[in-house]
Formats: C-alpha cells, sequence, structure tokens
C-alpha cells in the first residue's frame, strides 16, 4: 500500500507529497478504499495503478472516480475485475460549465461483464447520462443501494424487481413516466425517491413495499395516488408535494406509523376529514387553502414548498396556466396556453461568476442569477416573471432592469419595478418568450429613439438640459440611439483630484445599433461645468474629452471640434458616438486625470468583515459589504458571530481580487478547491451578500491555553482599474498587503463544567474506549473531538467503518443541525465498538485517512496522557520490573 500511495503521489505524515501536489481529502489509498474522484485524472492514476499494482488493486472494496474524467471509458474495461468491490461510485457533477452549473458525467452504459461483481453492495450512478439503466445491474445479487438521480432515464426495466435485496433507490430527477409492475417485489425495500420526475400514474403494485419507510414522489405530474399505499403498514414519511393531485385516499389516515403526509402545491379540490384531521399534514399552496380569490377563473395555482435553503427545484406547467411562487420571493405567471402540453420547469439560483457576468461600465448587481430550464423552449404566450432585488443605494440617475443571457450576450429586458406593500421588498417585473438566465441590475438611466432619415431629437431625462439634435439626411436607413448620463458632482471632482480648480460636466454615453457613421454631424449640447457661464469663461481652460474604453484612454479633442458656448451650455458636433466630457481646468493636459476620476466613478467602494462563529471559533467569516451597510451586518450577526480581538476593516473596490493567509501556527484548510498556496483568493461584486467562511485549524495546544494567529490579506495582481490613491494609501513594504487581523482562538478543550455550550448539551451513555494501559477515551474526550470536526464528519464516519446508509440515515434525521450529524456519527460509531480494544487507533487512523491530522494528534495527545498516568500508577505500586515490559509493548505499538 506504501508504493501505491507513493505512486498516486499523495502525501506522507508529514503533508509532502512525491508529486509536488497537495493531497485532497479522501484521496488516497487505504486498506481496501481508493478514492479518486477529486482528481481531474483518477482514471489515469487508477489505469496505473492497475497495470503496476495490479494484485493490491484487486483487494479493493470501496472505489471511487468522477465519470466527468475523460479515461472514464477506458477505465470501466477493468472494473469488473475487482471482484472484492462492494461500493462503487462513479458520478458526475465534479466540474462546472461557463455559467456555473454541474456537468453530467460522461456515462451512459456498463459493460455486460459488471454483473460478476457478486459483492457489490452499493452502486451510485448519480449525475450523468444514462437514458436507459444498464441491464448488468439487475445481475448484481448483493446489490442493496443503487442512485441514478440525476440521469435521463425515461423508463426502468420490466424485471427491476429481481433486485430483490435492494434497500434505497434514489431515481429524483430523471424523465420516469412510469413504473414497472414488478417494482412491488422489492420486499426489503425502505426508502424509495422518484422526486422530480414526469410520473402521471403508479401501479397498484407500489402497495406491496410492506417495508418501506419513506416514500418521495414529490415534483411529479400525478393525478391520482392507487388506495394500495394504505398497505404500507411500515411507511413514516410520505412526500406528495408539487404534483397535480385534485384529491388522496381517505386511507392514508389509517397508517399507523405515518408521521409526514406533504400535500403542498397540488391542486386539491377536496381533502377527506380523516387527511385534514390529521396533525402532520402541510397542504399549504392549494386553490382549498386560499383566503383570497384567484384574479384569474379557473387558473390553477402553485405556491412554494421549496424549503428557503434550498437553491434549486422544479414546478409543473400545464395547458391550463399557473401561478407559481418561490421561497426566494420570486414569482411566475404563466397564463392559460402558454404550454401546450405539460411541461417541467427546473429553475436553480447561482452565484455570478465574474468570468460570465460582465456587468457594464456603473452597472451594479443587485440579485443573484436565476437559471430557467429547458432553456430556449418557446412559450405560445408571454410568462411573466417577477424577481426580488436588492435596494440599490444610488441616485435618482440609475434604473433597475432585468438583464437575460442568450448564451452569447447579456440583454436588458423591459422591466417595470415596484415595492411591495406588505413586506417592503423591491421586485422587478419582466416578460419573456423563453426561457434563459435572470439577474437585475442597477445601470445608467437609459433613453433612447429611432432616428429616422427625417432626423430627430433626444434629450436626457436625467438633465433635461442635455440634448442630441439629429439633422435632416443624418441616416439612411433608420437607426436605434441610446443615451446615458452620470452627473458629477463638484465636491467629488475635488476629493479625487484634490485640485479645487477642476470643473466638469455631466458625463455622456451615446450608442447605436450601427457600425456606419452617420452621414451628417450630429449636434450636443452640454451644460457648462458647475460655476462656469458664458460672462465669465476662459476659454483656454475649457477641454471636451472623448472616451475611448475599449483603449482605456481618454483624448483631448477640443482642437478638433467647433466649441459654440451660450451662457449656460456649450454646443459641437461628432458624427460617431462614444463617452463625452467637458471639463474646466487650469491643466493644459487633462486625459489622466479624467481617466483617474472615471475610474473611480465606476468603482464602489465596500469593506470586507472579519468575524468569528461563536458556536465554533475556529471558523472565520469574511463578508464582503457595501461601506454604508457595515454596521447594519454587524448588528445583524452580532448573536451568531463576533470580531476578531481586536476587530478590524478593510476597504476595497467592486470587482477586485485579494487572498487570505493564516500565519503563527495556523493552518489553512488544504483541501478547499480554492486554496493555491496556502491563500484562499475571492472575487466580489460589492451590491451582494458575498460570504466566504474560512475553516482556521490551530496545533494542539498542549497547556490548554488560548491560541493565537493571525489572517493577512493581500491583494492579487494589481488591477489596472484601480485608482492611483487607492495603490497609494497601500501601506507596509508589501504594495499588496492590506491588512493583518489578529484572531484568538479560544481554550481547545474547555472545562465541562465551565464552558457548556449547545454542542455538549445532548445526552449520551458513558463510554470508555480503549484499555487501561494507554487510558481510556472518555465520552468527555468525544465530545472535544466533535467540536473540531465540521463538514469532514461523512468522509471520517466511512472511514470508521459506518456503512453508506448509516451515514445517509444519520445526515437525514439531524438534516437541520450539523452538530447533531457528528454527534450521532460518533457516538454510533462508539457504541458499536466500545468492546473492541483496538478501536482507538482505528479512530486514529480514521482522522489521517480523512485529511484531519490535527483531530489525530489531538486523540494521540490524550493516549500518551494516559500512558503516563498508567506508567506512574504501576510505580506507585512497586511494579517497576513489570512496567518495563509493559512500557515496552507500548513503545512497540
Amino acid at each position: 500500500m506504501q508504493k501505491m500511495a507513493e505512486l498516486l503521489g499523495l502525501r506522507d505524515e508529514c503533508g509532502e507529497g512525491t508529486l509536488g501536489a497537495p493531497a485532497l481529502t479522501g484521496s488516497c489509498l487505504a486498506d481496501n478504499r481508493l478514492n479518486l474522484d477529486v482528481y481531474p485524472d483518477g482514471c489515469r492514476r487508477f489505469l496505473q495503478l492497475f497495470e503496476q499494482q495490479q494484485g493490491e488493486v484487486l483487494q479493493v472494496e470501496f472505489l471511487r472516480l468522477s465519470s466527468n474524467d475523460c479515461l472514464l471509458d477506458t477505465t470501466l474495461g477493468s472494473l469488473p475485475h475487482l471482484k472484492h468491490l462492494k461500493s462503487l461510485v462513479l458520478k458526475g457533477g465534479h466540474a462546472r460549465d461557463e455559467f456555473g452549473s454541474y456537468q453530467h458525467g460522461s456515462l451512459t452504459s456498463l459493460p455486460p461483464d459488471f454483473g460478476n461483481l457478486r459483492c457489490l453492495t452499493h452502486l451510485d450512478l448519480s449525475f450523468n447520462r444514462l437514458s436507459t439503466l444498464p441491464s448488468c445491474i439487475l445481475h448484481l445479487p448483493s446489490l442493496r443501494v443503487l442512485l441514478v438521480s440525476h440521469n435521463s432515464l425515461v423508463t426502468l426495466p420490466e424485471d427491476f424487481g429481481c433486485l430483490s435485496k435492494l434497500t434505497f433507490f434514489s431515481a429524483m430527477k430523471n424523465q420516469l413516466k412510469g413504473l414497472p409492475q414488478s417494482i412491488g417485489e422489492l420486499s426489503m425495500l425502505q426508502d424509495l425517491d422518484l422526486s422530480e420526475n414526469a410520473l402521471e400514474l403508479l401501479p397498484e403494485e407500489v402497495g406491496n413495499l410492506h417495508n418501506c419507510t419513506e416514500l418521495d414522489l414529490s415534483g411529479n405530474c400525478l393525478l391520482r395516488i392507487p388506495d394500495s399505499l394504505a398497505n404500507l403498514k411500515s411507511l413514516r414519511r410520505l412526500h406528495l408535494h408539487s404534483n397535480l393531485l385534485v384529491t388522496v385516499p381517505a386511507s392514508l389516515a389509517s397508517l399507523p406509523n405515518l408521521s409526514r403526509l406533504d400535500l403542498q402545491n397540488n391542486c386539491l379540490r377536496a381533502i377527506p376529514a380523516e387527511i385534514q384531521t390529521l396533525p402532520f399534514v402541510h397542504v399549504r399552496g392549494n386553490p382549498l387553502g386560499e383566503t383570497e380569490p384567484s384574479p384569474q377563473a379557473g387558473l390553477k395555482s402553485l405556491h412554494n414548498v421549496i424549503n428557503s435553503c434550498m437553491s434549486s427545484g422544479s414546478f409543473t406547467v400545464t395547458s391550463e396556466g399557473c401561478r407559481v411562487v418561490l421561497a426566494c420571493g420570486i414569482r411566475f405567471y404563466f397564463p392559460p396556453g402558454a404550454a401546450s402540453d405539460p411541461l417541467r420547469i427546473h429553475f436553480c439560483s447561482l452565484m455570478p461568476d465574474p468570468q460570465w457576468v460582465k456587468l457594464r461600465h456603473h452597472d451594479v448587481l443587485l440579485s443573484r442569477v436565476l437559471e430557467l430550464q429547458p432553456h430556449g423552449v418557446q412559450f405560445q404566450q408571454e410568462v411573466q416573471i417577477w424577481m426580488p432585488y436588492i435596494s440599490p443605494q444610488t441616485p435618482h440617475q440609475h434604473e433597475v432592469v432585468v438583464r437575460t443571457f442568450s448564451g452569447q450576450s447579456w440583454n436588458d429586458l423591459k422591466t417595470r419595478v415596484k415595492q411591495e406593500r406588505k413586506s417592503k421588498k423591491c421586485v422587478a417585473h419582466c416578460c419573456v418568450l423563453h426561457f434563459s438566465w435572470f439577474l437585475v441590475v442597477s445601470r445608467l438611466v437609459q433613453n433612447e429613439c429611432k432616428v429616422p432619415a427625417e432626423g430627430t431629437l433626444l434629450f436626457s431625462s436625467v438633465d433635461p438640459n442635455i440634448k442630441v439634435t439629429f439633422p435632416p439626411g443624418v441616416t439612411k436607413e433608420p437607426r436605434s440611439v441610446k443615451l446615458q448620463v452620470l452627473p458629477v458632482s463638484a465636491e467629488e471632482i475635488e476629493e479625487i483630484t484634490a485640485h479645487a480648480e477642476c470643473r466638469a460636466s455631466p458625463l455622456l454615453y451615446l450608442s447605436q445599433d450601427s457600425t456606419v457613421d452617420f452621414l451628417k454631424p450630429v449636434r450636443i449640447q452640454l451644460p457648462l461645468p458647475p460655476g462656469v457661464t458664458g460672462l465669465n469663461l476662459d476659454r483656454s481652460r475649457l477641454h471636451i474629452l472623448h472616451g475611448d474604453l475599449e483603449g482605456q484612454t481618454w483624448n483631448d479633442i477640443t482642437s478638433e471640434v467647433v466649441l459654440e458656448f451660450t451662457h449656460l451650455y456649450a454646443v459641437f458636433e461628432v458624427t460617431h458616438f462614444s463617452w463625452y466630457w467637458l471639463w474646466y481646468t487650469t491643466k493644459t493636459y487633462i486625459g489622466g486625470i479624467a481617466k483617474k476620476v472615471y475610474e473611480r466613478l465606476r468603482l464602489y467602494q465596500v469593506n470586507f468583515i472579519a468575524l468569528q462563529r461563536k458556536r465554533d471559533p475556529e471558523q472565520v467569516l469574511l463578508q464582503c459589504v457595501p461601506k454604508h451597510k457595515v454596521d447594519p451586518v454587524l448588528k445583524k450577526l452580532q448573536d451568531r458571530y463576533r470580531g476578531p480581538e481586536p476587530s478590524d476593516m478593510v476597504e476595497m473596490f467592486e470587482g477586485e481580487q485579494f487572498f487570505a493567509a493564516f500565519e503563527r501556527g495556523i493552518s489553512i484548510d488544504m483541501d478547499r478547491p480554492d486554496c493555491v498556496d496556502g491563500r484562499l483568493s475571492f472575487i466580489f461584486y460589492s451590491h451582494l451578500k458575498n460570504m466566504k467562511e474560512i475553516y482556521v485549524t490551530s496545533p494542539v495546544d498542549r497547556k490548554g491555553q488560548a491560541v493565537k494567529g493571525q489572517v493577512s490579506f493581500y491583494r492579487g495582481a494589481v488591477p489596472d482599474s484601480i485608482p492611483e490613491d487607492a495603490s497609494r494609501r497601500r501601506k507596509g513594504p508589501d504594495s499588496l498587503w492590506l491588512a493583518t487581523l489578529p484572531i484568538k482562538l479560544p481554550q481547545l478543550k474547555p472545562r465541562w463544567d465551565e464552558n457548556p455550550s449547545p454542542l455538549y448539551s445532548f445526552s449520551f451513555p458513558p463510554l470508555n474506549l480503549g484499555n487501561a494501559e494507554t487510558g481510556y477515551l472518555t465520552q468527555a474526550n468525544l465530545l472535544s473531538i466533535a467540536r473540531r470536526v465540521g463538514a469532514d464528519w461523512q468522509s471520517i464516519g466511512l472511514n470508521l467503518g459506518l456503512t453508506y446508509q448509516q451515514i445517509e440515515r444519520i445526515g437525514y434525521n439531524n438534516r437541520e443541525d450539523l452538530n447533531k450529524q457528528i454527534l450521532d456519527m460518533l457516538f454510533s460509531w462508539a457504541q458499536q465498538n466500545s468492546e473492541d480494544p483496538d478501536c482507538v487507533s482505528k479512530l486514529i487512523t480514521a482522522m489521517k485517512e480523512s485529511g484531519r491530522q490535527d483531530i489525530a494528534d489531538e486523540v494521540e495527545a490524550i493516549i500518551e496522557l494516559g500512558r503516563q498516568k498508567y506508567s506512574e500508577s504501576i510505580r506507585r505500586l512497586g511494579l517497576q520490573q513489570e512496567s518495563s515490559t509493559e512500557d515496552s509493548a507500548i513503545a512497540m505499538m
């Protein structure tokens, strides 16, 4: 196994990788487990291992590979040789496309001899491109867990019931329209998830699943459910929300173990009295529950059934039309006839990636990106969308619009905005005929007109003194012209330039939908800068500037145009459009000044704040917020977080990149994909609630004192768009250094009786793991370990020997609380292994395999202390002769 680890380039205990790349959590070969799905080229590594160390690879029982790997097809041919294989994961979703969505894997089938894996009990083929279930799966006699979610399955094989040992089956997010009758033969099935499909009817044989405890049929097109469901005496949870049910059988009320029945988001017209009286029935979002009449007679009403923390889901639209309200506040109206056939709409809320969400100059992002699928689907009538957004803190020259992505470019939609009376939320409304990606932005107010051959007049609604006159004959073919204006106060100019004599007119931007210059000069009228009139005008100090933002230049074109002046205005003529700016200053050349001022005006100042989570102070949260929102954000978060000691804030600009590096004994979690050379990199937009939680791990403090360290923030390569004065303000020898915030981590092992916390508020039986020679690992020790586990608990649980099904069940039962998930996992393992004298060493090994050397060190420190106490006790009893022998044995362990 050591040779195989070296071949894979995995780190040893000192953290050094033979290939120079940091090893990732769980991506190592340990005994009978081989996890390669975290590597971009995991299949290549597997094939290399299979060729050079085949004997050891054939003993592997647990294997994880990414189906996004280009060598997957070649690798599949080798898998049937792994006769001892018990768990196989071939999932996609390990890569994202240019729009931030998870990419499905390339898996479309499996080799016929795949059925030779007689020991396989767990198979995960999620996030792939399966259109049919490979027939070889039906020949796996030991299969207990099968996951094929997020594929393209339309049907299941008729003999699907031959998987007689199956206890867990998930086919969520497929295209299943029906189920085979043989599904009733799955007598051992306990958990069946068929949500987010296109099921219209269920076979009566579903009622034969007598051991089924949870059945999820949500997000389908079910018109009715069979009465045979009343035979599922073991059923505890039945999910039927987001269907087209008109009624449900009264016999469901007789199920003895049922504790949850979700009927939300259906078309229920009547609910049996026996069902209504059940305390655990959820029916919100059905027409019968409405207190106000629908504005459209006969229109079906669909409402939110998705938990507010979810960012994706789906719903069904029929030819009758419907209204949909999502948990995040987004609303849709599909008029009757908008869709000719029932259509499943998938939605997803995405964080905007600066790589593809290209903001224009002076734009401010006000929402996340809403993705609606199928992309490009054509509706017969316009679909209305209402999107909530963050109210922009901008003056009247900005307006709010919904922007949509066509796959090539972003375009603005005709938008109306309003503030809702009850919630006071701002909402942007638009109409579309097809679906793609949508977001809400604040842009400079835009005035536009169609210029005919006869000419016309265009003026700004922000500043009516700005006019553009198109004379007759200016164009042969009509063309569209857009105008935007950004007023700039004298105070802003003086603050940025530090020159009291500088003045500037409003900034004017003109654009057109044609690449051809006008046939005649276009006449532009701009107001003179503040404090300047035609009576006191010194023409030598007046400059008209033309901005070429592609070349990042501002050119003085005063000598190239004819400037006319009135008492209040300057008038000049041009034949092509861009940015124009009128300046009044003592400088002879002001192109550099104008560029500097412009770049400052289009950037929004923000602050990032660093906070520590109160319940888990080893987690540090970074949040970027606009300057004016710092105090409200700190007040809102004070119950859950506290600032570093002392806390600090650092001013930055929208679009900047910065790094966070942890120093003085604090090591960053190298398993984060955005961690490079001990630094985390972020690019952010200022008006979003962007935040990153940084997990800080400190070394074990043997003295029990608080551990101190610091986190330093650095800029990346200096962007050209950062104003010069911002660069000048940087301090220290490193010009990229921003600030260093001290962080004080509290005592790692607080006394149980002095510092109770919610983590310790659960009741567990006393435990003594290990043996007398080394000292026992007690309940208090496990609680101390639990508070440091965090999101790695699933990987640790699997490496401790818990089954995948146990891990899934623990996660589901405690899905609202990460602390309970961790404690349930640790104490479930501890109670199962309390009689095993070697269980402590197994715990240490599992922590190391999961990439948690820090916890392994803490456990070893506890055991070392136990060894010392044992040695001291036998010496006090005068058993030195025996103790030397015992110590020798311990030292060899």
